[in-house]
């Protein structure tokens, strides 16, 4: 559609949907400044993927003042991989566990990727936490310490074979509005020290292993009996890449 069939299109519009169609305009022309965190990273190194997923946080936020969730965040991603003219597998074609979605963005390279958002009201600046990486129903059964560090390891065997990062959007909220969304990419090689983790880690019905890398602490994996999941905490920020961030402005 050229710039006269969207003015003939404009003029058939009630008053109703000119004002809304004006209020997504006004958003887009203010779109969220972005800073790229990471340079010539395989997303921050395509424009158009970065201009696509400012101009969608715009226009969410035109209609709400709620964060972008999960569910249309890996709609965004998605769409922001086709506008930037790579190749991705078809919505809901990920039948393997773990997996969100598959790209190969303009460097080649195939990435296996599982999708994460968080708008929780302390978000830390020097590490991240993922309330759920995965269901881990079997906790409520595995009472014996060597039984619980071998469905531990196999969990996490299974997960690194499907995934190779996580990436996820952290929306930051000042005064309850968001004011700021972070992209992070977490490398699942960060999970790689849970098989070397000593039997002593698993004595407890719900125990936490720390993740380390070098020597240093990287993560830790808590199994949550209580509610029969996989949580990861003090995800260090320093082990990952903050690919972007983006800022709301207001016009």
């Amino acid at each position: 559609m050229d710039l006269d069939d969207l003015k003939a299109e404009l003029d058939k519009l009630s008053p109703i949907k000119i004002a809304f169609v004006a209020q997504v305009v006004d958003s887009l022309a203010h779109p969220p400044r972005s800073d790229i965190q990471a340079p010539d990273t395989w997303i921050t190194g395509s424009p158009d993927w970065m201009e696509y997923f400012g101009l969608a946080l715009s226009v969410h936020h035109a209609a709400t003042t709620e964060p972008l969730q999960l569910t249309a965040f890996e709609t965004v991603f998605r769409n922001a991989c086709t506008a930037a003219g790579w190749s991705s597998d078809a919505p809901g074609s990920a039948t393997q566990r773990f997996l969100d979605m598959e790209v190969v963005p303009d460097d080649g390279v195939r990435r296996r990727l599982s999708l994460k958002s968080t708008a929780a009201k302390r978000l830390g600046k020097t590490t991240a936490h993922i309330s759920k990486l995965t269901e881990a129903a079997w906790v409520q059964d595995v009472r014996m310490p060597t039984a619980r560090r071998s469905a531990v390891r196999d969990l996490f065997q299974a997960y690194r074979e499907a995934v190779d990062s996580i990436v996820m959007l952290r929306a930051f909220r000042d005064e309850g509005s968001v004011s700021r969304y972070e992209l992070l990419e977490i490398p699942v090689a960060l999970f790689d020290s849970v098989h070397d983790a000593p039997l002593s880690d698993f004595q407890s019905d719900a125990p936490l292993i720390v993740c380390t890398r070098d020597g240093s602490p990287v993560a830790t994996i808590a199994v949550d009996r209580s509610d029969a999941k996989i949580t990861v905490r003090k995800i260090s920020l320093d082990a990952c890449v903050v690919h972007a961030e983006w800022t709301r402005t207001t016009g």
